[in-house]
């Protein structure tokens, strides 16, 4: 591989390395600056919001197509709708993600034969 490539993959382990230990070290410090109060109070407010908030933006993008067209909307469109029904039936997450993903799919396939 080449060394663009070495170092693209070092940023991003670097990146998620840091991402995930950050906040688990900012947390330990405020802790105990609290003298052990480990309560939901201790937890800053923004931390509580913050997972929510980035769930709310990864969907909304998700729902967006790429290449906005008649056929991405449509395959959009049916991909909601069978994630919806799946979840309905199923009330676990894996199942109606998969169902969603191969609907959009197979609409993708179809339509661009």
């Amino acid at each position: 591989m080449s060394n663009a490539l070495w170092l693209a993959v070092l940023a991003s382990a670097l990146g998620t390395y840091l991402i995930r230990v950050l906040p688990l070290l900012w947390m330990r410090r405020r802790l105990r600056r609290l003298d052990g109060n480990d309560n939901v109070d201790a937890m800053p407010q923004c931390l509580g919001i913050l997972g929510p908030l980035m769930i709310a933006a990864l969907f909304g993008v998700s729902l967006v197509p790429r290449d906005p067209s008649a056929t991405t909307w449509l395959a959009t469109a049916i991909g909601i709708a069978i994630t919806l029904l799946v979840w309905y039936r199923k009330r676990s997450l894996g199942w109606p993600v998969a169902a969603g993903v191969a609907a959009y799919g197979v609409i993708i396939v179809l339509v661009g034969m």
